[in-house]
């Protein structure tokens, strides 16, 4: 059974496209979960994952609270299925890669969910990897909607 994902807009700062965004990872879950590297890995058994989209402001606290590091980012994933994101950094990653600031968000869900199914990117190797499962169920994604 695949987890289901509930997905919600907790920032003020830019226009989230919702129905959007839960199709895209409604299409990309079932690859993320086929995508599971190893039966520890949380996706494996998680009825729900939570997606919270958030400003740089809230993502670098929890960052700070977490994980030791007060700047902002884009995606930070806690194991028990809770995925935030930088609307922020988001619209600036976006138009530093000539993306749209929706593909951005999608892109790091994607990412996000990966991180669930025991995938890492802290080693170059890993992240070269990584990037390119997530772009792979990013395109298939956006195609099936």
């Amino acid at each position: 059974m695949l987890p289901k994902l509930s997905i919600y807009n907790r920032q003020r700062g830019h226009k989230i496209a919702l129905p959007w965004l839960r199709k895209i990872g409604a299409a990309a879950m079932p690859a993320c979960v086929a995508a599971i590297r190893s039966s520890e890995a949380p996706l494996s058994d998680m009825p729900l994952v939570e997606v919270s989209i958030v400003s740089d402001k809230e993502i670098a606290r929890v960052h700070g609270e977490f994980l030791d590091d007060p700047t902002p980012t884009d995606v930070i994933t806690f194991h028990h299925g809770e995925i935030l994101i930088s609307a922020d950094t988001a619209d600036r990653q976006g138009r530093e890669h000539s993306q749209p600031f929706d593909h951005e968000i999608a892109l790091y869900l994607v990412h996000g969910l990966l991180h669930l199914a025991g995938w890492d990117d802290h080693e170059k190797k890993d992240a070269r990897e990584m990037a390119l499962r997530q772009s792979a169920i990013l395109r298939d994604a956006l195609k099936a909607v």
